[in-house]
């Protein structure tokens, strides 16, 4: 049986693309500030809480771990305020990459920029929200920023939070490839599950609140993007698929 050549890329973007959580720390801090919370994530908090996939799911996570907080309200007026304090964190995160305080990754511009010369598409598949998304790469990218990317898989179409696999399998659906014939691009375990759940090569590049966690069946493990190059890419999904045949 002949293995497909490699013919597109998939990212992850919180983290991957962009070194955005600590970004996203002070986001939630600040909306925790604005509802009148005495709520406060320091970096070790905040890094435990990454566990939990999602915004709106970190904050349940963190309020349901506190003493008796969710039976202080009923269930409906508990939903509602986790969204009121995410979407004044959404606001102000998507402010701080207006205001430039949100770097791209080593690499991540030049890969895209080859890959796309090479004849390889290039995809998203985030849990994220979508709003998130697109204030990140349409100042990286510019305002046709979704113009670069063949299949795009959000908060808004993925509603199952990583490892969960849905957002890359929706992403190989649209593009209309096997996974054989991907790679993806992760920087936590979550999101390697998620990859892997879905059959796709991985390469993983840590960042500082993710570089303690299990890579155990990525495809590589770099620092960065900064020495990757769609040669390298092709030559490391021929040897895996060599491999596995």
């Amino acid at each position: 049986m002949t293995t497909p050549m490699l013919q597109a890329l998939i990212f992850d973007v919180d983290g991957t693309l962009a070194d955005t959580e600590r970004a996203h720390l002070d986001a939630f801090n600040h909306a925790f500030r604005a509802v009148g919370l005495d709520w406060h994530w320091d970096l070790e908090r905040y890094t435990e809480l990454l566990a939990t996939c999602g915004g709106k799911e970190r904050i349940r996570a963190y309020w349901e771990s506190l003493p008796d907080a969710p039976r202080a309200i009923d269930a409906l007026a508990f939903e509602h305020e986790i969204s009121r304090i995410h979407e004044i964190k959404t606001a102000a995160y998507e402010q701080a990459v207006r205001d430039g305080q949100v770097q791209m990754r080593p690499g991540v511009l030049a890969l895209m920029a080859a890959a796309a010369d090479a004849g390889l598409r290039l995809a998203i598949a985030t849990t994220t929200s979508a709003s998130n998304v697109s204030a990140l790469l349409r100042r990286a990218l510019g305002a046709d920023w979704r113009s670069r990317f063949a299949a795009i898989e959000d908060a808004s179409t993925a509603a199952a939070k990583k490892p969960d696999p849905q957002a890359y399998r929706q992403a190989l659906r649209r593009l209309g490839l096997p996974a054989s014939a991907c790679v993806a691009f992760e920087d936590s375990r979550n999101g390697l599950r998620a990859a892997l759940g879905a059959g796709l090569a991985t390469i993983v590049t840590p960042n500082e609140f993710t570089r303690r966690h299990d890579f155990v069946g990525a495809l590589r493990v770099l620092p960065s993007l900064e020495s990757v190059t769609p040669e390298r890419l092709r030559g490391w999904h021929a040897e895996r698929a060599m491999q596995a045949a």
